[in-house]
Order: structure tokens, then sequence, then C-alpha cells
């Protein structure tokens, strides 16, 4: 059962596709799938959701998103290049109408890259650009952390939606 909150998001972004007859797709990284469950809560999900993807490691952004988007040199993970470029793969990747990117440190430490715990970028790309935003939660507890980050990253969606 998803908490409240990430059900309500997912709820409301899921109504705002399924209005306007939009497509989305996901490349999420430490929210480990939370961003697409959501999502895919939301009877007639079919009609909005073409795919996801948890791309936790180099390994799987290798292997699921190079290709459609150039990588921007010197990128490295949990980074608002990184998000950006997460979005802008998977939205072309899959033709959708949206792109999500999320990327950061759910604790209970940092990252290898000397973020804090509770960090994260999360960006939506669509026709007109993309949008990202930052989030420090100052907490250290993972899923907590987890579960801000995808409600953080699908508000920003519901955000562009509107």
């Amino acid at each position: 059962m998803l908490p409240d909150a990430l059900r309500e998001a997912g709820a409301a972004a899921g109504a705002l596709l399924k209005e306007r007859g939009e497509t989305i797709a996901v490349a999420e990284g430490s929210c480990g799938g939370l961003v697409s469950a959501a999502l895919l809560a939301v009877p007639g999900a079919s009609a909005y959701f073409l795919g996801g993807a948890v791309i936790y490691t180099g390994v799987a952004s290798k292997a699921y998103m190079r290709g459609e988007v150039d990588v921007p040199p010197g990128m490295r993970g949990a980074s608002e290049p990184f998000v950006t470029w997460l979005a802008q793969s998977c939205r072309r990747k899959l033709d959708a109408t949206w792109g999500i990117g999320e990327g950061g440190a759910t604790g209970p430490s940092g990252n290898p890259y000397g973020d804090p715990p509770g960090h994260v970028w999360a960006a939506v790309d669509g026709a007109a650009g993309t949008t990202t935003r930052h989030l420090l939660t100052n907490d250290d507890d993972r899923e907590r952390n987890m579960v801000a980050f995808a409600v953080a990253a699908l508000e920003l969606l519901s955000e562009r939606l509107r």
C-alpha cells in the first residue's frame, strides 16, 4: 500500500494526464520505482503510462538511457544535468509527451559524490523544455526520503501539466 501523500500525488498527476490525453515515461533512481508505482496505482493508467526504469547505477543508465540524447560531458548522478538527461532520454525513447527523471541520496548516509542524505534532483521534460527542482529534506531516513522524492517529482509533473 502506498503512503497517502504518494498515492494522492500519483492520482493528481494521472488525472491531469488522462484529462489532457498525454503520456508519461519515467527514469527514476533513488525512488526505486515509487514514481512509477504511484502513477500505475491509478485505474486507467494504461491510457497514459508508457513505461519506466529504475536507473540506480551507471550500468543501468548506459543500458537503458543512452542513445536518444547526448550524455553531457562530466555528468554525474544525483545532479541537475543527470536528471535532465534522464527525463529527456526516457521521453524520447518511449515517444511520450512527458518524461520524469529523478536522482538523489536517500540515506542513511550521503552518496559517493558528497551529497548529503535527503538530497534529490527531479526533472520533467516536455515539448516546451525541461523544468528541474532540487529538494533537501534534512532527513537521513531512507524510506521517508524515497517517498518525499517521489512526491516531489510527481508534484513537479502536476505543476507542468497545469
